[in-house]
């Protein structure tokens, strides 16, 4: 199913005509497959630099749960609204697990565009004064091979970048442990994901109502040019639901035929 998702993969517009991305959107399925392979793995230890300038390895985080998002500095719509999101949900999880409980990580993946400086200006800017907050830029060779070990997709337009909106949770030892979507990040979800990290609880793995959801925030909600907003897309949800109701109407009629059939048997028994 390929069509234009807002949820899922950001159509960041920077002044260009909204239509010029349509030939150019990434595709869903594939994007969907890239973020979900990388669960389980421990991406490799890079060295980015902090706003400052200074060397940082991804190693440094390490022993305690990490939220990593991608942005970049020249979008002006979607990465700032997804990142006053993600500042909205890292500050309630602090007031539930403290300020010291996990680390997040923004990483600026328009290199050489996102600087330091840069990354500096655009924290100001979202007014992140968050300690346990860094904002990261990588060397521009090394940004295609830390975009794929974080299963994050993302595709040059004649108007910026079509990309996966995500924040990866990493556990206390590197490993990805759950990608949570969206253009308003789920607080409930990322709370649960890092309660069981921080309690040392066996980690559940989404079940398929959970893993449904993930992909109607993958493809439901799409680019509006009009307003410059993302609006959901209810034709797809009525499609949802349509086959879930279809699918339950066949099971019951399944199960009154079946019923029917054994109250048939059992009068001729008799």
């Amino acid at each position: 199913m390929r069509r234009l998702f807002g949820v899922l993969v950001a159509l960041t517009l920077a002044g260009a005509h909204p239509h010029a991305l349509a030939d150019s959107a990434l595709d869903a399925t594939e994007a969907w497959k890239a973020s979900q392979a990388v669960l389980g793995q421990r991406p490799a230890d890079y060295t980015l630099l902090d706003r400052n300038g200074q060397p940082v390895r991804l190693s440094a985080f390490r022993g305690k749960p990490l939220l990593v998002s991608f942005i970049y500095t020249g979008c002006f719509q979607v990465c700032p609204a997804s990142t006053r999101s993600l500042h909205e949900a890292v500050q309630l999880l602090q007031g539930r697990f403290g300020a010291d409980g996990f680390n997040v990580i923004s990483i600026g993946f328009n290199q050489p565009a996102d600087s330091p400086q840069a990354l500096k200006a655009f924290a100001a800017q979202q007014r992140i004064d968050i300690a346990q907050w860094e904002f990261l830029s990588p060397s521009a060779a090394s940004v295609d091979a830390l975009a794929r070990d974080f299963g994050f997709s993302y595709r040059a337009t004649p108007a910026g970048f079509d990309h996966v909106l995500q924040v990866s949770v990493v556990d206390a030892d590197g490993r990805i442990v759950r990608q949570v979507y969206g253009d308003r990040v789920a607080t409930d979800t990322l709370g649960e994901t890092l309660q069981q990290l921080l309690s040392g609880a066996p980690l559940a793995a989404p079940g398929p109502l959970a893993s449904l959801i993930d992909r109607v925030r993958l493809l439901c909600t799409v680019y509006d040019p009009a307003t410059g907003t993302y609006r959901v897309d209810y034709s797809l949800v009525l499609e949802i639901a349509g086959g879930i109701t279809f699918a339950l109407s066949m099971l019951v009629y399944a199960l009154l035929e079946w019923r029917a059939r054994r109250h048939w048997r059992r009068g001729l028994r008799a």
